[in-house]
């Protein structure tokens, strides 16, 4: 009986690792895409990339006649990988937040952006716009930060309609004085509380602000995004073999199965797009 019994467990045990091997993989992120232009996707496709990050502007173009944005449906039907974010989002002379806040202009310019993005088969709007979001010198932070929460709980049930999910991106201090760090934008993801008003990840801006991988973790349930780049000079990973695998074991750890794109200074697109992939890959098995 004894034996028998062993003999149970000990068949077990492929069934236990195996199960194991399942739960560990499904903790890695599913698909690794670049931010550039959608007629690179033959050249991703070659090396693994699953997707294209666009430009709301170029791609959804929310300013532009819908006949100019046929044109660019009709690239997006002879690419061989599809779009499924966008960045860029709102331009730097539509103010979120100070006195010359253009709320009702920005939520026209979102309703169209998003429409054109379940068209095209975009899930995720990022929301970065330091341009448009930074806080004018003297105009009172407190008010600035109610007038963002207040923009994104309306933007959020417009992107609802449409089923986009925007990820609000926290940018380092060089680039924009409000919203700096992923614990300040997930506080602000927490106020606005919606599912369709969610937090990215960007590890370059982390880095720059030495932003603490543990933070991933406390605020993983509102994290859809991730971005990636090297500090130093922004450079694409592989370039100088900085060091991500904190960020990506904090991403396991939360159990992050979304997206990662690339969003860096190329010196050489062809040359690069294989070693970032393969830096990337490394790092997130190790």
């Amino acid at each position: 009986m004894k034996h028998i019994k062993h003999c149970f467990y000990v068949a077990l045990l492929p069934v236990f690792f195996s199960a194991c091997n399942v739960v560990k993989s499904e903790l890695k992120p599913t698909q690794i895409g670049i931010c550039t232009n959608l007629a690179n996707g033959e050249k991703m496709q070659q090396y693994g990339y699953t997707y294209v990050e666009e430009g709301v502007s170029r791609f959804l173009a929310p300013t532009k006649p819908e006949e100019e944005f046929e044109i660019i449906l009709n690239e997006l039907a002879n690419s061989p990988l599809p779009v499924k974010a966008c960045n860029s989002f709102i331009p730097g002379n539509l103010k979120s937040v100070g006195n010359e806040a253009a709320h009702h202009d920005i939520l026209t310019f979102a309703e169209t952006a998003f429409r054109r993005a379940q068209r095209a088969g975009v899930e995720i709007i990022v929301f970065g716009s330091g341009g448009s979001r930074s806080i004018p010198e003297g105009f009172p932070r407190k008010k600035g930060r109610a007038q963002f929460i207040e923009l994104g709980k309306k933007m959020a049930l417009i992107a609802q309609k449409f089923n986009i999910i925007i990820v609000l991106e926290p940018l380092n201090t060089t680039e924009c004085n409000f919203i700096n760090s992923v614990s300040e934008g997930g506080e602000i993801v927490k106020e606005i509380n919606h599912r369709h008003f969610m937090l990215l990840a960007d590890l370059y801006h982390m880095k720059m602000e030495n932003e603490s991988p543990d933070t991933l973790v406390k605020y993983g349930k509102l994290i859809r995004h991730v971005h990636i780049a090297e500090k130093q000079d922004r450079a694409v990973p592989g370039t100088y073999d900085e060091d991500f695998r904190p960020y990506f074991n904090a991403l396991k750890k939360m159990g992050y199965r979304g997206k990662i794109s690339i969003e860096a200074r190329w010196i050489d697109f062809d040359t690069q797009i294989p070693t970032a992939m393969e830096t990337i890959k490394r790092q997130l098995n190790n």
